[in-house]
């Protein structure tokens, strides 16, 4: 069995994405690592070349810049890197350059590949998610953060990303998928508050018009953390390869009263799944196999 990473990234020091620790966090189970780098405004392609594993390989790419409907370039830059990918692997395991994956979790990862890889029925694999929120010690407690993506799929030119890159489907048709014992780490929303805030105006530009960013985006040098709905502190320990970068924060995170959004339905139905468990009307875009 061999197993394929890939992810694609553009301008990662210009928004301080943790690329570097999300590639190495997956590096000791892939066989190979592709990386598309699309053309930067900084040294992106330069620090990926300084992670100095000669599993990785970088694949150059631009951006089409006009795709600015759901977030479809995503998709389509995903894609470029699952198409280098070798021929001979059984899996492609997947990460975005704002995720990283806990050592802990490994050894399990690779288990439930290798039990699966001869089992055709299963197309990917599916994991849970935590996602930090303001620094590196609270996590997103609320029905606006996804629970569950598949992250590991088969090797099957058929599977593509799926509308702005969070999941994939097979012909159109959601992938059957197996449930791992794995978390995937969501860094996305914890930098510096000035690099937050130029992420967020560039990357709005890949969902909406010129007209909506103008009207909906604050015009600020600084990203406001405050007033998210519901947030937890983090008790469990950060990947290895995270602890140098989470020891240079130098930004304070005061969470404060978590109110924004807390309306009666909102508050009964984090309830329920708090009791139960059950997230009512949650999207799926995946289908377990049995």
């Amino acid at each position: 069995m061999k197993v394929s990473g890939f992810t694609f990234v553009r301008n990662a020091i210009k928004y301080d994405y943790p690329v570097v620790e999300s590639i190495r966090s997956i590096l000791p189970v892939c066989d190979e690592f592709i990386v598309a780098v699309g053309h930067s405004e900084d040294d992106t392609r330069n620090l990926i070349l300084s992670i100095g594993d000669p599993k990785i390989r970088i694949i150059d790419t631009f951006w089409d810049d006009t795709l600015r409907e759901g977030g479809k370039v995503l998709a389509v830059e995903t894609n470029k890197a699952l198409d280098a990918i070798s021929p001979g692997s059984t899996w492609a395991f997947y990460i975005q350059a704002d995720e990283v994956v806990h050592e802990k979790y490994l050894p399990a990862i690779r288990t439930a590949m290798e039990k699966s890889a001869s089992d055709l029925n299963v197309e990917g694999l599916l994991f849970n998610y935590t996602h930090f929120y303001g620094s590196y010690q609270f996590i997103g407690d609320s029905r606006n953060w996804y629970r569950h993506e598949v992250r590991v799929i088969r090797n099957d030119k058929q599977i593509r990303s799926y509308l702005d890159a969070q999941g994939f489907r097979k012909n159109g048709k959601k992938l059957w998928v197996k449930p791992v014992d794995a978390f995937v780490y969501h860094y996305g929303w914890v930098k510096p508050p000035q690099f937050q805030q130029a992420k967020l105006q560039t990357f709005h530009r890949y969902w909406h018009t010129d007209r909506w960013i103008e009207k909906t985006v604050p015009k600020s040098d600084t990203f406001d953390y405050a007033g998210m709905d519901f947030l937890a502190p983090f008790t469990d320990s950060h990947p290895g390869v995270m602890q140098e970068k989470i020891s240079r924060q130098n930004w304070e995170f005061n969470p404060g009263p978590s109110v924004k959004g807390r309306s009666v339905k909102i508050s009964l139905l984090h309830f329920i799944e708090k009791k139960t468990g059950w997230r009512i009307g949650e999207y799926r875009n995946y289908r377990i196999v049995r």
